[in-house]
Order: C-alpha cells, then structure tokens, then sequence
C-alpha cells in the first residue's frame, strides 16, 4: 500500500533475485483513474456451513500456486514497460528480490477462495518493500504471520530507502495500524485469511530523488495509464481466481481502482471503501482503528473473523448471479 515510503530500482535481482515474478525492472507507466462515484451498498452477510468451508479448503491446494503463477505473469508484462521519467528516480519490485517471503505468505494463507479481498493501491518502503507481504511491517510479518524468506536487493536501491528485509526494525505506521487491527480482531490468523485475503493493486514502490514515496497518481499520465491498465487486468484475473464476492478498496484510489478494473472486465462483485491507515490521512490521525472497526460492522465483516462466521457479499444459494470475467479487456 502506499503510504509510508518505498524505495527502490525495478528488477528484483539484485544480491538474491529468487525465482520470482519477473522483475519489474525499470518503472512502468501507469493507469489514469477517473473512476465511477462510489456507491454504497447494505447487502446483509449470508452464513455459510462448516461443510461448505471444508469444501473451500480442500479445493485449495493448488490455489496458491495458482494465483502465485498470475504474479509471475504480471510482472512479465510490467518488465516490458518503459523507463518510469521524472518525478520518478527508482521502482523497486519485492515481487523479485522479496519473493521467498511473498510466495511463503501466499501458500500459507491463499489456499482456499476468499470471500472478501482486502485491497491496497502499493508497496511502501518500510512494509512490502522490506517483506513482500502487503502492509507488511516486519514485526507483525514476522511474528503474528510466521512468514520467512531471504530477501536480497533491487538492483539499483536508493541510498536513503535500503532493503534491509524482514530484520527492517523501522515500523510502517500503515502496516502496524492494518495488521494490528486484524490481530485485534482475529489473534489467529488462520481464522482471518479462512475468508479473506490482502493484495495490492500495483505491486511496485516508486521513489523521487529525494527518497520521497510516490503513489501511481503521481506518476506522468501517459505511464500511468499503462501501469494501471496492466495492473486493472491483473486484479481482475485475481479476483476471479478466488472466487471473491466483496473487494474491499483500503482507501479511495484503491476502491475506486477496483470498480474501473472490474466494470471494465465484466466482473461483477460487490466493492467498497474501508480508510486508509497512512500517516499522511489527517482523518487516519484521528482515530483510525474506531473508524474502521466502525467500517467493518457497517460491511458485515466482523463475523467473518469469528469461527464458522457468515459471508458478506452473497452466498451458496444463489442469491448473487455468478462471478464473470470476458476474455479480452479493452485498453484505458
């Protein structure tokens, strides 16, 4: 997600380019983002069985693998972008150099559809740049997600924005607020990602010469356009790999993203907005984790962090007209 900062040039390889996605090497341009007025949406949780969630486990062994294959294929494409310009100095991409914790991340906890997709708009330089967990702060990585893997370099990385991986003792405010909320919430993580999962809508961070993090509007339109068309496709592959019936945007661009990509590739799942947690939200500053646990009630979430807790977004029954994807996608 893009709050705190993130550093880094493109390509993963570095000191460990772990058989990851292809590195997104120099930046790639991005996606514009005008996007629909957000529309709110009192659709009641629908209860599932334990039977039905067993299912759900059963069919994930080769989910992870799966989705972790969709990354790859992602960043092939983002490595064929052009050099990011000015404002931008370095792209880092923990999907290469970060890869080992990001693929033990996604086969301990995407092994059966999720429900509800918690969605980010970026890496920021002391969360997933460090770990390749989204909101990835070291200490709740390492500890509460029990995630572990070597990290080594971006090929270029910026003098004041160093990978230092999952030993980074400088905590993202983001991933702390995010990820101590839902341990709060839910101290078996288990029991969270039973449901639902965390992804970012772009995965590369973006730094000024200054060292300064800028999120994908701050990039050139043009390049923007094109990062974002790739990253629109991607999420709608993902969604439709999971089974998702909720995208919970985590702040506006992120939401706002989620209904342009999935308008526009006929997928038809219930979206909505949850506050950012970044330190740079003057509204996040004041009492962010009352607000989004507020949030969460509001979206039926919270039973979903309880054993054998119900479904927002619809269920088994028929009751939501399935999930559809068409095969081509036309460009932004």
């Amino acid at each position: 997600m893009p709050c705190a900062g993130s550093g880094g040039g493109v390509k993963g390889r570095g000191q460990r380019a772990a058989a990851g996605p292809g590195a997104a090497q120099a930046q790639r341009p991005a996606g514009d983002g005008s996007m629909e007025e957000r529309k709110d949406s009192a659709e009641p949780a629908v209860t599932t069985t334990e039977e039905d969630e067993e299912e759900e486990e059963e069919e994930g062994g080769g989910l992870a693998e799966r989705f972790l294959q969709l990354e790859k294929e992602h960043n092939a494409l983002l490595r064929e972008l052009p050099p990011f310009g000015a404002p931008v100095s370095h792209v880092y991409s923990p999907l290469d150099y970060a890869w080992e914790p990001h693929r033990d991340f996604v086969r301990r906890y995407c092994r059966g559809p999720k429900r509800v997709l918690f969605l980010g708009m970026n890496p920021g330089p002391f969360g997933m740049a460090q770990t390749g967990v989204p909101f990835g702060e070291t200490r709740h990585v390492r500890e509460w997600l029990g995630v572990s893997g070597e990290v080594g370099k971006p090929p270029s990385e910026h003098p004041k924005r160093p990978v230092l991986g999952l030993t980074c003792k400088r905590a993202e405010v983001s991933g702390t607020r995010f990820w101590g909320l839902v341990r709060t919430l839910c101290p078996d993580p288990h029991v969270f990602f039973r449901h639902c999962f965390v992804h970012n809508h772009c995965p590369l961070l973006f730094l000024a010469p200054s060292g300064r993090n800028l999120a994908p509007s701050e990039l050139p339109p043009a390049q923007r356009v094109q990062l974002m068309g790739l990253c629109d496709r991607a999420l709608a592959r993902a969604v439709g790999l999971l089974g998702v019936r909720m995208v919970v945007g985590v702040g506006r661009f992120a939401e706002q993203r989620a209904r342009r990509a999935l308008a526009a590739a006929g997928v038809t799942v219930r979206i909505e907005g949850f506050p950012h947690p970044s330190p740079r939200s003057a509204r996040a500053n004041k009492g962010w984790e009352e607000q989004a646990r507020a949030r969460l009630g509001e979206l039926g979430v919270l039973e979903l962090f309880r054993e054998g807790g119900g479904s927002p977004g619809g269920g088994r029954d028929g009751s939501e007209p399935p999930l559809v994807i068409k095969e081509e996608v036309e460009e932004d």
